[in-house]
C-alpha cells in the first residue's frame, strides 16, 4: 500500500466519479442490434441507455464494466467473463451527467450469439434493439454508441471477425451481408468476392459441389472461416462511405 506524499492535500481538488459504459453490438436477422437498458432511477428514469455504472473504490474499470453488464442485463457471469471488451475512449465533458462531475470509460464489443437479456440492478428492462430504431439515449450515450459503431466497423476492415456471424459453412453472399449490415452500405459483389478470395487465410473453400442456401437462388459455393485472425491487406470500406 502506497503512502500519501507529505504536504499533499486531496481536499484541494474537487472530487469526481468514474463510471463505465458499454456499447455491445451484434448482428441478428440481418440487422445490427445494440444491447440497451431502460433506466429505473433518476436521472433519465424511463429512458434507454447503454449498460454501465459507477466504478467502486477498490475496483478497476475493466472489472466494473463486467460487473455492471452482468448486473444490469442478467447475462450469465460465464458469458460476460468470456466477452472481449475493447476500451473505446474516455468521455470527460464537465456537464455530461447532471448529478456531479463524472468521467466515463467506455467499452465496446461486437459479439455473436448472446442470449436474451433481462433487467437487473437499477435497470428496469434490458433488450436488444435494432440500431436504426434506437431512440434518443440518456446522458451522452448517443455519442458513445456512434463512436462504438465506427470502431467495430473499422475492426471488420482489419480482422476476420465477420466470419463469427456466419454459419459454420457459409456463402460469400452471407459474409458480404455481415459487412453491409455493420457498415450500413451496399458493397459491389464481384469486388467483394475478389478481395475475400485473394486475402490469405480469410476463408477456406468447402469441398464438394455448390449447394443451395435457404432454398432460394442457384447453388452457391460454400466456405468456412480460414486460419487467419488479421486481414492482410485490409478489406476497406468504399472510399467516402461509412456507417
Amino acid at each position: 500500500m502506497t503512502t500519501r506524499p507529505e504536504g499533499y492535500d486531496p481536499r484541494a481538488f474537487e472530487p469526481f466519479a468514474v463510471t463505465v459504459d458499454l456499447a455491445v453490438l451484434t448482428v441478428r436477422g440481418g440487422r445490427l442490434h445494440v444491447l440497451l437498458v431502460q433506466r429505473g432511477q433518476e436521472p433519465y428514469a424511463g429512458a434507454w441507455a447503454l449498460p454501465g455504472g459507477f466504478v467502486l473504490p477498490r475496483e478497476s474499470a475493466g472489472t466494473a464494466a463486467r460487473r455492471e453488464l452482468a448486473e444490469e442485463t442478467g447475462l450469465p457471469g460465464a458469458v460476460v467473463a468470456g466477452l472481449h471488451l475493447e476500451q473505446l475512449r474516455t468521455y470527460t465533458e464537465p456537464d455530461r451527467d447532471p448529478r456531479m462531475r463524472v468521467v466515463s470509460v467506455a467499452y465496446t464489443a461486437l459479439v455473436p450469439d448472446l442470449p436474451e437479456p433481462r433487467g437487473g440492478g437499477d435497470a428496469a428492462e434490458a433488450r436488444w434493439l435494432p440500431y436504426d430504431e434506437v431512440p434518443a439515449l440518456a446522458f451522452d450515450h448517443d455519442l458513445i454508441l456512434a463512436d462504438a459503431r465506427e470502431r467495430v466497423g473499422a475492426k471488420l476492415e482489419y480482422t476476420c471477425l465477420a466470419t463469427a456471424f456466419c454459419p459454420p459453412e457459409f456463402t460469400l453472399g452471407e459474409l458480404r451481408e455481415v459487412y453491409e449490415t455493420v457498415w450500413g452500405v451496399p458493397l459491389d459483389r464481384p469486388n467483394f468476392r475478389r478481395k475475400v478470395l485473394t486475402t490469405p487465410g480469410f476463408v477456406e473453400a468447402v469441398e464438394g459441389p455448390p449447394r443451395r442456401i435457404g432454398g432460394r437462388g442457384k447453388p452457391a459455393a460454400l466456405y468456412r472461416a480460414g486460419g487467419a485472425t488479421a486481414l492482410h491487406p485490409p478489406l476497406l470500406r468504399p472510399e467516402g462511405r461509412s456507417a
